[in-house]
């Protein structure tokens, strides 16, 4: 198996030595991703928020024992990024409301528009719908721009198994923007 080198392992050493340029270089280079991340998982921007500082945080204390050579740094954060959205996702499951959620307005926007710039919401809405896994698949490929090989290694699935997921995420945010691509019938 073929190694890479990694663009982080001097920032990281750098970091795990205490050194504050090394910090504010690494929060400048990773938070911002960490943020698309989580939001694009969890569709919340203050948890996005919680969940990026606590990635952070945790490269911060890892950095003095990190070893290059195991996995490449961004692999390993995406993962602790990962692994918090999905506490996240599994508290919101476990947590009972007397209160039904209103629910969003699935039919087409009444003023063609205003619906060009409700499309972000409208994506965000169908994505946070699909499955856990297929949602994790498409923001690690399409929205954090990994490849296939690193998406697949990081969800710890073969690339045929991360390109199903693909397959059936991207059919089902289709099939629920389907009335926003361009050409669609509509009101």
């Amino acid at each position: 198996m073929a190694t890479f080198a990694d663009p982080d392992e001097d920032l990281v050493r750098r970091v795990g030595q205490g050194d504050p340029a090394a910090i504010q270089a690494l929060v400048a280079r990773k938070l911002p991703r960490m943020l698309a991340l989580a939001y694009r998982m969890l569709n919340d921007a203050s948890e996005a928020e919680d969940v990026a500082q606590e990635a952070m945080l945790r490269a911060w204390k890892q950095a003095p024992r990190w070893q290059s050579g195991m996995a490449r740094f961004d692999t390993w954060l995406h993962r602790v990024g990962l692994n918090l959205c999905y506490d996240r996702l599994r508290r919101r499951r476990e947590v009972p409301t007397e209160a039904v959620p209103e629910r969003p307005d699935e039919g087409p926007a009444p003023d063609r528009g205003l619906m060009a710039a409700d499309v972000g919401v409208r994506v965000d809405a169908a994505l946070a719908r699909l499955p856990d896994r297929q949602r994790e698949a498409i923001v690690l490929c399409h929205y954090q721009e990994l490849t296939n090989i690193e998406a697949a290694s990081l969800m710890e699935i073969s690339v045929e198994a991360l390109e199903s997921l693909l397959s059936r995420g991207r059919r089902a945010l289709r099939q629920a923007l389907a009335d926003i691509r361009p050409g669609a019938e509509g009101a």
